[in-house]
């Protein structure tokens, strides 16, 4: 196999566990939804919101860095100081994952009196000890990564999910059947977390075990406890200095939803009193933040392919193939996730009515989807700053973004009144948007390139008539819930705009000329098979 057969091999792997990952992690959720109520829903985001935070910086984005400096000790046919990295890694992460443990557990009852909801300090601690493990988890994916054993990370990842999942949704389910309060029903669901580590360490160990069998038999070791080969001190110096800005800059969406979970009741409690304050939490964790994790899931992998290739441009110093690459990027996130973001925004009531257990919380699920388009732009172009050598450039973005973020949240939700919530979540789209103009700034100071150019006139008309068809389809099914089941009908609503937007958006991306003949040749081969037979309806 070549190593270009090998790294799309490998990328699809990740991509394909990730996308399974992910749809299990946002299915959990509707069942928890309808058996937490308010104060349980609230606890889990709490505790979620918590827990990858903290995650994010135990693994201080080492796995990424000890992927590429494994794969370049191999390459240099230097396994003994391979080992040693991995070494160093591990002792690291089992460290970091003792200590955040422990310090989530003590300190868990502060943070839930900080935010006024301490009813979450038991789903906190519940899932604390997950840390213990993830961070070595993390290492370990990063290891065989670096060893272009790229399956092994991913089945870890979908057992994590389906342990995590099915412990979640049955330990709830046994607590609700023994009449218990919320917050002791979202303690139960969060330690799905860690029958999840459990499932996700057993697999990666089992492969450590069967490789390590095998580098003894070439007379070799996995890990290198005792050769002074490379000093430690110098490890972690080369690790920190590649991998701080990494995490910095991968904490942009963990960081936003823990500064929610932080400030919302605070500032809303005076104005709507504890107990709306609460459900409103519990909405914008449980139900606003999952459908806001769709739209992003097929943007964020079609452009990913693409980065591998930016970097190698920049590194040819090819400035017209990297133009190319980084307009098609863009162009290639803001087509595929605008369809998404607004069928799921303006269709927020149908959606609401369909997945959860109330008709609550239909515009806060609309303002924060609606803002993901940025959430999106702002991945992309962070993915390709970071493969343009520029880490701590997006990393000082990200850092401004979450200043304006806080700013606005703390100016907005007193502001509004009894619609403060709004302000906060609409602050969220706001610090995408800033990243994102910060980022192509950045970037055209680097290669000049145009998203779409003269063509923003007709994408914007196409949207305004996607998002027209959404919300009218959506109010179609609250009309017919006035005489059938109410769930049927928003089935029957959102089934319609699952079918009619996307052929919508296709049509008129093609008719206006958003999307041209010329070059089709150049998106990706699923794109390429929709819209060809839809060329025919362009004339020219």
């Amino acid at each position: 196999m070549s190593k270009k057969e090998s790294f799309i091999r490998g990328t699809l792997i990740l991509a394909a566990a990730a996308l399974v990952a992910r749809v299990l992690g946002l299915g959990q959720r509707i069942p928890l939804e309808h058996m937490l109520g308010p104060v349980g829903n609230a606890s889990f985001s709490a505790a979620n919101n918590v827990y990858l935070m903290l995650l994010t910086v135990a693994t201080a984005g080492i796995p990424s860095t000890l992927s590429k400096m494994i794969s370049e000790r191999y390459a240099l046919d230097r396994p003994q100081e391979a080992g040693r990295i991995y070494y160093a890694a591990l002792l690291f992460s089992g460290m970091m994952g003792v200590v955040i443990t422990l310090l989530l557990y003590i300190f868990a009852p502060w943070y839930t009196a900080l935010i006024e909801l301490p009813q979450a300090t038991p789903a906190i601690r519940a899932l604390a000890p997950a840390l213990i493990l993830f961070p070595t988890i993390a290492m370990m994916r990063g290891y065989f990564q670096g060893r272009n054993m790229m399956a092994i990370g991913g089945v870890s990842q979908i057992i994590e999910q389906v342990a995590r999942v099915f412990t979640a949704i049955l330990l709830a389910y046994i607590l609700l059947q023994m009449d218990k309060p919320g917050e002791t029903i979202a303690a139960g669901a969060t330690f799905g977390g860690v029958l999840g580590s459990l499932g996700a360490f057993a697999i990666m160990l089992f492969a450590s075990l069967k490789l390590s069998k095998n580098e003894r038999k070439k007379g070799r070791t996995l890990i290198n406890r005792h050769d002074q080969t490379i000093p430690l001190s110098r490890i972690y110096g080369d690790i920190f200095k590649l991998s701080i800005p990494i995490v910095l800059t991968a904490l942009a969406v963990p960081a936003i939803n823990f500064i929610d979970t932080t400030i919302v009741k605070p500032l809303l409690i005076g104005q709507i009193g504890d107990a709306m304050a609460t459900m409103q939490l519990g909405i914008l964790g449980s139900r606003a933040q999952s459908v806001a994790g769709i739209p992003p899931i097929l943007a964020i992998a079609l452009s990913t392919s693409l980065i591998p290739i930016i970097s190698a441009a920049f590194a040819r110093k090819d400035t017209q193939h990297l133009q190319q690459q980084v307009t098609l990027a863009m162009r290639i996130a803001t087509l595929t996730g605008m369809p998404l973001v607004l069928a799921l925004g303006c269709a927020a009531y149908s959606v609401n009515g369909l997945l959860f257990s109330t008709l609550d919380g239909a515009g806060i699920i609309a303002i924060l989807t609606l803002g993901t388009i940025f959430q999106i732009t702002m991945m992309v172009s962070n993915s390709m700053l970071l493969g343009m050598n520029l880490a701590r450039r997006s990393m000082v973005h990200v850092a401004i973004g979450l200043v304006v973020k806080i700013a606005g949240s703390l100016a907005l939700a007193p502001l509004l009144g009894s619609y403060g919530i709004y302000g906060i979540i609409g602050m969220t789209g706001v610090c995408f948007l800033v990243i994102t103009l910060l980022n192509l700034h950045t970037l055209r100071g680097i290669v000049s390139f145009s998203v779409l150019g003269s063509r923003w006139p007709a994408f914007i008309a196409t949207c305004m008539v996607v998002a027209a068809a959404s919300f009218g389809l959506s109010e179609l099914g609250s009309w017919m819930s006035a005489f059938m089941h109410a769930r049927l009908a928003f089935f029957i609503a959102c089934c319609a705009v699952g079918l009619i937007v996307p052929s919508i958006y296709l049509v008129l991306l093609v008719v206006l000329r958003v999307i041209r003949r010329d070059e089709l040749g150049s998106y990706p081969r699923p794109l390429q098979k929709a819209l060809r037979p839809l060329m025919r309806l362009q004339r020219g």
